[in-house]
């Protein structure tokens, strides 16, 4: 009996892991004592495993190494920028700043207000880079407003969720750095792959809003017209003005991007540079001549839309830009990411003459979860390494390497079986205990196989978005729950006696979003372009006419006797 389970411990400890999971202990105990006590057993069992384990007491003297590295590792270091870059930015205001102005732009257009919380998720997903922050953002300001306007419930609270799990693939993601962390590459690259794929999802979430107007129109109103604002002194919206100025800007940015070396991502984040330094630059002349002539060539809705959108795009380029061009390492990209959300923050303090949009309070609160947040995830890695330990001493890596590689249908057999496990563990488990505890294990069978890790890392991470999704345990509905009322309210603005929201119209809103999710995830297995358009484009270096000539070096003639040199 004991020699049967010195063969089988690596299956029997990955067992035991999922049972404490399971039974709700906190993972990165259940990892750290799940590695402990089978290192124990293993020691004692190594006699009698005919070699496959190969545990021994000087081997534990290794751990505290291991954890050293965790400390050493600089790419981690981008969490906490990140982090406090998001929290700050959501703190500060701006996520309301953005869905006042872009729900104004859409105006009466049906469905209006679910398309400004799409795009305004996408704008804060690629701005902040944590979750809780856009769906409670969102769903303080933009819920209220949607239940004003006769929005069903269902469709507006599965927006604000899936809206906000943007976060979690448009970089700068917490969850890429992680991902890239575990699989051995660079995060610029799991960035620059996901980037794409990203745009995509945001697109599909659109799509699947415009289909429901048009099926279920009474389930998204537009906004009736006394709602709008914005309008110049003759009544008129001001929209062509909008449009001339957006569609301008991106001619300039594309036009100063011709002839460049820059492809895919590299190519979108720098024309959107330029193309937003020249909108605001003609904004800010349309300001000026309006103060001094009281003459305007741009109306009052694209005049407040270029000066709300330019400061979250603008730390997109700081942020992004830099990583991509290879100007600055994702670290160093999430440290002036942060500083540059402070200066924002700042500087709309000043201009709003608003206390609340950065002081002391906001800083502590902010630092204070940033710190929450990454003890979180260094607790957990020191669990993973623990029991990573002991499952390499056990084989475990190869029990599972073999497990994987002899599934049928090679690569793509591989990649339907471990989709579904990710789909189904994503019930129970979170994006980052996912990360950390099966990628690692994943990762060295898909390279054996010949899939490319970048691409399997984005598609992982397009599926880990449904463990904010799925109900009853998905983060983001927990989130939203927490800001949606509870008991009915009364309506600032009218005054109105609203209905609560209910868990279970929460839930039954998440169903279509998780459906697209898994949409997205088929997508990328099947048009892999949009994630390896992060590789060079031009021809690979030829090996075998590679010649290495090394100088022919004349040595100076010694006398010495008796020793004759080889050129003497």
């Amino acid at each position: 009996m004991a020699g049967l389970i010195a063969e089988n411990l690596a299956p029997i400890m990955f067992a035991a892991l999922v049972v404490f999971l399971l039974l709700g202990y906190p993972v990165a105990f259940s990892l750290g004592a799940c590695g402990l006590f089978f290192f124990v057993v293993g020691v004692e069992l190594a006699p009698l495993s005919k070699g496959t384990i190969t545990l021994s007491w000087p081997l534990l003297q290794s751990l505290p190494d291991r954890i050293f590295g965790i400390m050493n590792n600089d790419v981690l270091l981008a969490i906490p920028f990140f982090t406090l870059m998001g929290l700050v930015l959501e703190r500060s205001g701006m996520a309301e700043d953005l869905l006042d102005t872009i729900g104004q732009v859409f105006g009466t257009i049906r469905g209006g207000l679910a398309y400004a919380v799409v795009f305004v998720g996408a704008l804060l997903a690629a701005t902040t880079g944590v979750v809780a922050a856009s769906v409670i953002s969102m769903g303080l300001i933009s819920l209220p407003i949607m239940l004003r306007y006769g929005y069903d419930r269902r469709l507006a609270s599965g927006v604000i969720a899936a809206s906000g799990t943007l976060a979690q693939i448009i970089p700068p993601s917490l969850v890429l750095i992680v991902m890239a962390d575990q699989l051995g590459k660079s995060v610029g690259d799991m960035y620059e792959g996901a980037f794409i794929p990203g745009l995509v999802l945001s697109s599909l979430y659109a799509g699947y809003i415009f289909l429901t107007t048009l099926i279920f129109p009474q389930w998204a109103p537009g906004l009736p017209a006394d709602a709008v604002g914005y309008r110049e002194a003759d009544g008129r919206r001001g929209l062509v003005s909008l449009l001339v100025l957006t569609g301008l800007s991106g001619v300039v940015g594309w036009w100063s991007m011709q002839g460049s070396d820059y492809k895919g991502a590299d190519f979108v984040v720098l024309a959107m540079a330029v193309a937003i330094v020249f909108a605001f630059a003609a904004a800010l002349l349309n300001w000026v001549l309006g103060k001094v002539t009281g003459f305007r060539f741009l109306s009052r809705l694209a005049e407040q839309v270029t000066f709300v959108m330019v400061p979250p795009l603008f730390l997109i380029f700081l942020v992004l830009g830099t990583i991509f061009i290879g100007v600055a390492t994702p670290t160093e990209g999430g440290a002036m990411g942060a500083t540059g959300a402070m200066v924002l923050a700042i500087v709309k303090r000043l201009l709003d003459k608003d206390p609340t949009r950065f002081n002391f309070e906001l800083m502590r609160s902010a630092i204070e979860a940033t710190a929450k947040l990454s003890s979180f995830v260094v607790f957990i890695l020191i669990g993973a390494r623990i029991f990573s330990l002991t499952f390499y001493g056990v084989n475990g890596h190869l029990w599972v390497e073999h497990l994987l590689t002899s599934l049928p249908g090679g690569q793509v057999g591989f990649l339907v079986f471990i989709n579904l496990l990710i789909f189904t563990l994503a019930f129970f488990l979170d994006f980052f205990e996912l990360a950390f505890i099966v990628i690692p294990l994943i990762g060295p069978a898909a390279d054996k196989l010949g899939i490319d890790l970048i691409w399997l890392g984005v598609m992982l991470g397009v599926n880990m978005q449904t463990s904010f999704m799925h109900p009853p345990f998905g983060f983001a509905l927990f989130y939203l729950r927490s800001v949606a009322a509870k008991a009915p309210y009364a309506d600032k603005v009218t005054g109105k006696t609203m209905e609560p929201v209910t868990t279970g119209q929460i839930y039954w809103g998440a169903i279509p979003f998780v459906v697209i999710q898994c949409i997205m995830v088929a997508l990328i297995i099947i048009f892999p372009a949009m994630v390896m358009h992060y590789k060079p484009t031009g021809p690979a270096p030829d090996a075998s006419n590679v010649q290495v000539e090394v100088p022919k070096v004349d040595i100076p003639k010694i006398d010495i006797p008796g020793l004759t040199l080889p050129n003497q």
